[in-house]
């Protein structure tokens, strides 16, 4: 973290002007409001396709994840780092880093729905790699904001790809049942 800052002021990051602000905004992509925001438009675009089994099991799979994220929360308790200034306001402990775990969760759930109406197999590819990537600056910019240690977005990206992969199981086992949309 300290190598994420300027030598003799721990305040300023490391980097041109523009990156502080977009490492803001980033982050801001994997908050409540952002995540709730794709997950509730999302839902209303399989709503209007009248995907409607998936518009529900995408809303309880990303509801539980992110219940989960919440009570990992609570049982470790883990301070916030404070070896460095945070440069973003934040409200509530470390381990696993809510916003890593719940990208990782919305993003990835996402994807594989969204995916498995592609025929193309490349447009599946970057469909997933997209995901992975949102996923992945979303944590990173955790660390750089000084408001996570390294461990708890690994932590958070692990368990929440983890949860979309079991979502994703369950959801193709459902669907290949026979039962499907509508």
């Amino acid at each position: 973290m300290l190598a994420l800052r300027t030598a003799g002021n721990l305040a300023q990051p490391v980097g041109p002007a523009w990156l502080l602000p977009t490492m803001r905004d980033i982050t801001a992509i994997g908050g409540v409001t952002g995540l709730t925001l794709v997950t509730v438009l999302a839902a209303g675009g399989l709503i209007a396709a009248r995907n409607l089994r998936t518009a529900l099991f995408m809303v309880v799979a990303i509801s539980v994840g992110a219940t989960l994220a919440s009570l990992l929360k609570t049982l470790f308790l883990r301070p916030r780092p404070t070896i460095v200034p945070h440069l973003v306001e934040v409200s509530y402990t470390s381990f696993p880093s809510g916003h890593a775990m719940n990208s990782a969760i919305v993003f990835l759930t996402l994807a594989t729905l969204v995916a498995r109406t592609q025929p193309a197999r490349a447009v599946r590819i970057y469909i997933q790699a997209a995901a992975i990537l949102l996923s992945l600056v979303v944590g990173a910019s955790r660390v750089y904001l000084g408001v996570h240690w390294p461990s708890d977005v690994v932590a958070g990206w692990c368990v929440g790809g983890l949860w979309a992969v079991l979502c994703s199981v369950v959801f193709h086992g459902v669907m290949a049942d026979g039962r499907g949309d509508r």
